[in-house]
Formats: C-alpha cells, structure tokens, sequence
C-alpha cells in the first residue's frame, strides 16, 4: 500500500515564490534534463513558462524540508485549466495542436491538465500517487467531468515511433463524439502499422510511463500526432471522461493519501 510522504506537502500555489519554484522545476525537467529548446524560457533564470501560467491553478508537491527561499521547494506539479479561466486565456494551451471543437461541443465541463512533472529523486515512489490523488480531490470539488492534454514522447522522429504510436490508434483511440484531431503543418498520423504489424509487447515497452498510467485510468487518444519543437516532444492527446474511470483507480482516488491542503487557494 502506498502512503502519503510526511516530507512532502500537496497544496495549490499561493503566491509568486511558489509559481517561481514550479516554473524552477520545469526548466529543471522539460530544458535540462529533456533538452527541449523552450524559445520563451527565461534561461539566465532558468525558468520555463508561457502565457497561460497567469490564467491558471497549480497543483504543487512541496517539498517541506526546503527552503522556499531557494526557490526548489517545489518537486511535482500539474498545471489545470477550466474553461472559464480559458476563455480569459483566449483559449486552451492544447489548442494550439488540437482541433477542441468536439469537446466543447460536448456541454460537459473541461479541465486541461499540462506541464506534468516530477523531480528525479521523486520518480518511483509515492508522490505521483499523491499527485494524482490531489488533482482527483481537486476534479471532484469542482465536478469537471472531461480531463484533458496533451502528453508526449521524447524526440521529434515520428517515424521512430511507429509502433506505439500505431498501438494508441488501434486499441485506444476517444469516440468518434470526443476526437480531437491535430491540426496545423506539424500535425502527423497517429503511427502507420496495420494492426497485425503490431507488437503489442514492444509498442506497450515504448510507451512514456505517463501515458502508460493515463491508459490504466481508461484515458482515450485524439486523432493524430504533433511534433513540438519548441519543447523537443511528439504529443498526442490524451483524453479522460472522469464517469468512466477504472474502477480500481476510483477506489485509489478515495484513499486519503495526497489529499490537498486545507491551506490551498480554492477551497470551498
């Protein structure tokens, strides 16, 4: 059984030293460790962000040993988006990869999930766990019923990545109802192997472990494939109908393991 990290503390941002610290965090993952070029990064600061960060609610793991006056107390985050705060944003992040038409033809109420990271030292232990279990807690208080976003690959050879590309299109493509399709000239297809082409075993192995666990949870796939240099990544787009969760994860997501702070901005 997996239990909460008392070093570690799940809680929203509350102030600009915690978003210093996420942005911290993700120049630490997707430019030094990934190589993403991230032309808008502050590099001297080393700080990787964009324009949607002020429009959003973030999901921070802290650290409670370290100093927020260094600016590395924060070890994982999710960055959330609902629609009403994307329509002061001028839209979602992802739509600039994915045509979102179906979803929010969908009436149903959106959540983007993106820049989804953990510090190394974190990585194989509890703290995804936490994570995931804060940002459920979160989906339930504000009763999103579609989560979103993009997920990616490592590297822009598509053609590298056939496999498991051509697996995601076979075995878990999203209804025809709640497909997003890329769009724009970086938009690829979704992997070109016929199904009996396919090693399942092979194409299970090339998958991120991100996009493993999303699948786990019966998250779904977008139409096609987006190469995205400006953070060194294939994306495609993961989809979740929060009424159709796996019912082992539901009962994960009841566990009081993660659960967010009673400090969190909001609350209520």
């Amino acid at each position: 059984m997996i239990v909460a990290d008392p070093d570690l503390e799940l809680r929203l941002a509350r102030d600009a030293q915690d978003l210093r610290a996420a942005r911290r965090l993700r120049y630490r993952v997707f430019v030094e460790e990934l190589g993403a070029p991230a032309p808008g990064a502050d590099h001297a600061g080393r700080l990787e962000g964009d324009r949607f960060d002020p429009f959003c609610a973030h999901l921070l793991l802290v650290d409670r040993r370290a100093d927020p006056a260094d600016g590395e107390h924060v070890v994982g985050l999710y960055r959330l988006l609902s629609a009403e705060d994307a329509a002061r944003a001028g839209g979602f992040s992802s739509e600039a990869e994915y045509d979102l038409a179906p979803l929010r033809a969908s009436g149903r109420r959106l959540l983007e999930l993106s820049r989804s990271c953990l510090a190394p030292e974190h990585r194989g232990g509890g703290a995804l766990f936490m994570l995931w279990n804060g940002l459920a807690e979160y989906v339930r208080r504000h009763r999103f019923e579609l989560l979103f976003g993009v997920a990616s690959f490592h590297g822009t050879d598509v053609d590298a990545l056939s496999e498991p590309l051509s697996y995601l299109r076979h075995y878990h493509l999203a209804p025809a109802t709640l497909r997003p399709r890329a769009r724009g000239a970086r938009a690829r297809p979704l992997g070109g192997l016929a199904r009996h082409e396919l090693d399942r075993r092979a194409a299970l192995r090339a998958l991120p472990p991100l996009i493993r666990a999303y699948l786990r949870t019966g998250g779904v796939v977008g139409e096609g494939a987006f190469v995205d240099h400006d953070l060194n990544t294939t994306d495609v787009f993961m989809l979740l109908e929060t009424d159709r969760l796996n019912p082992r994860q539901k009962s994960l997501y009841g566990s009081p393991a993660g659960s967010l702070s009673a400090r969190s901005e909001g609350d209520g």
